[in-house]
């Protein structure tokens, strides 16, 4: 029988393995998530809603089943509440959605199910996954599980408290600007945003804000999320061009690249100033690619990023106005009374201002940008930068729903500013959680490859992970 401590120290992929040798069964894995949920959740606030009756069910159906095709089938998973799962409430971290339930499954969340993922419930998001900090009104703060005072990140912070604070090993994440990264770097995990037109999206633009926002997962581990990549991988181009990829990314990331070429980005992209410590991150994650056989070449970054800015606030807010208003003509409301937070509700205003000129122009600058990040990757494999500018905030410092909206701006910009251009331009980047400050807190590390550099970017970091490895769990999840 499979102990509380031996589910905690199992990553996935070791779930997998010891599923396939009959070590243990699927419904013990279940009951220990839920029981580790039960526990840990009331204090981190992670899931939304559960459906742990239904979990069990199926959990025994799969040990009936013995057999599965799928390398994850039978593993405990949890699915971002922005994402639609048939039956299941769904809130988008917004009181204008109270008491909806999607009668269909977005098409990332039914591979999932397809390849035998069994779902628990639903994990936090601000509203509509548009800040940085998962705090939202409609469903209250997700706690940070290394420190309770402190943010998760956002828009994926429910899921990355999950995962940290050994719930699930993996969950599914999504990430328009940050979104994967940015928790997975407070929370002390590895996050992947994967290249654009890689993995499984919906049918519309809509869907994915124009292709700037992609879904995949955070894990504590780097061979999780090539196994998790795997599950999700388009066959066939979908909405965007389809790089080249390897048969199975699990396959080949214990693979270690040969010498690369790595950008330095310490800069400021406008000059705000960057914390010590996210510069001692990236500074010592550069002298141990060094002793790796790597060259470290400090650079000015190509991208125009004020153009580029201004772009994908265009795309952010059209979208924002688009899936707000759908909501909207089924209350019968408008987006100058309905039930939203003060900045959702400026960003809906200004969308609904756009024009189709507006739209393509954001458009035709995000894609002369991904040209000159591909002639910039030419000559250079990998570029590294910190992921946020300061270390990880305290709840409540930065509050998308406050009444003084400058001041919440100025608080956005001077925290971020390195993730959001690879939505833009489509490139895979992740977060690798490289360094910890005084306090304990983690910090993460941000490398960025060319588009369709999915398998070279989750090879270099396995080779980070298995030179400097970093903390599978924080503190509180064997502790409480």
């Amino acid at each position: 029988m499979l102990t509380q401590q031996e589910y905690l120290a199992l990553d996935a992929t070791a779930m997998s393995h010891g599923l396939k040798n009959g070590d243990f069964t699927s419904s013990e894995l279940i009951n220990l998530a839920i029981e580790q949920a039960r526990r840990i959740n009331p204090t981190l606030n992670a899931l939304t809603g559960d459906c742990y009756e239904q979990a069990q069910h199926h959990a025994a159906d799969k040990d009936r089943a013995k057999n599965s095709h799928s390398a994850v089938a039978g593993l405990p998973f949890l699915i971002k509440d922005l994402s639609p799962l048939a039956g299941l409430p769904q809130s988008n971290g917004s009181r204008l959605y109270q008491g909806f339930i999607p009668t269909h499954s977005a098409s990332i969340v039914q591979q999932y199910l397809d390849a035998g993922l069994i779902v628990l419930g639903k994990t936090n998001t601000p509203e509509f996954g548009l800040t940085l900090t998962t705090e939202p009104v409609a469903n209250g703060a997700t706690r940070n599980p290394w420190n309770h005072d402190y943010s998760t990140g956002g828009s994926s912070g429910g899921a990355a408290a999950a995962v940290a604070a050994g719930i699930v090993p993996v969950a599914h994440a999504t990430d328009g600007g940050g979104s994967i990264r940015i928790p997975a770097a407070c929370c002390g995990l590895f996050g992947l945003k994967p290249s654009r037109g890689l993995t499984s999206i919906d049918n519309e633009l809509g869907d994915c804000w124009s292709g700037m926002s992609v879904g995949h997962v955070v894990s504590r581990s780097v061979r999780d999320s090539a196994l998790f990549l795997d599950v999700i991988t388009l066959q066939q181009a979908k909405l965007f061009p389809k790089p080249a990829t390897p048969k199975q990314f699990a396959t080949v990331i214990d693979t270690p690249p040969c010498s690369l070429k790595i950008a330095l980005q310490i800069q400021h992209p406008f000059g705000e100033p960057i914390d010590t410590e996210c510069l001692q991150a990236i500074e010592e994650t550069a002298q141990l690619c060094e002793s790796l056989g790597h060259q470290i070449q400090p650079v000015e970054h190509p991208a125009d990023y004020k153009a580029a800015t201004r772009a994908m606030n265009t795309l952010v807010c059209i979208h924002t106005y688009q899936n707000v208003k759908k909501r909207l003509d089924e209350l019968g409301t408008d987006v100058e009374t309905a039930d939203l937070e003060t900045s959702t509700r400026q960003m809906a205003q200004m969308g609904a201002q756009f024009s189709a000129t507006d739209y393509l122009r954001a458009r035709d600058t995000l894609n002369a940008i991904a040209g000159k990040m591909q002639k910039f990757h030419a000559h250079y494999d990998v570029l590294l930068s910190p992921v946020l500018t300061k270390k990880t905030a305290k709840l409540g410092w930065l509050n998308m729903n406050a009444s003084n909206l400058k001041n919440y701006g100025g608080r956005y910009r001077s925290y971020s500013g390195f993730t959001a251009l690879y939505n833009g331009t489509g490139q895979p980047s992740a977060s690798l959680p490289m360094h910890s400050d005084a306090n304990g807190l983690p910090v993460g590390v941000m490398a960025t490859a060319a588009w369709g550099g999915d398998a070279l970017l989750l090879q270099f970091a396995r080779q980070l992970e298995g030179a400097r490895p970093w903390p599978l769990l924080a503190p509180m999840a064997v502790s409480e």
